[in-house]
């Protein structure tokens, strides 16, 4: 008589480790952003669901560095204002 066919036992799942992307960052030149495109790489270290901290964090500071930059008053000009002219003819 054959045997019966038994499915083996199910394997715990175990997720795979957190790792790297990879993804290289260039900086910006601002050091406020580039500041913050840098703590991207804390999401690398941690589980996905670790991620959306990260995340959030990362993009209120750049929205912080964008209103920043709406906030600064413009640049003075360079050199004298040019005069007014005064020679008006009717």
């Amino acid at each position: 008589m054959p045997q019966a066919y038994e499915p083996a036992a199910p394997q715990p799942y175990e997720p795979a480790a957190p790792a790297p992307l990879g993804v290289h960052r260039v900086p910006t030149g601002n050091a406020g952003v580039d500041a913050q495109l840098e703590r991207l790489a804390d999401a690398d270290h941690l589980p996905a669901d670790g991620h959306l901290e990260v995340y959030e964090d990362v993009h209120r500071g750049l929205r912080d560095a964008l209103t920043a930059l709406d906030a600064r008053p413009a640049p003075a000009p360079a050199g004298p204002l040019p005069s007014p002219s005064y020679n008006h003819r009717s």
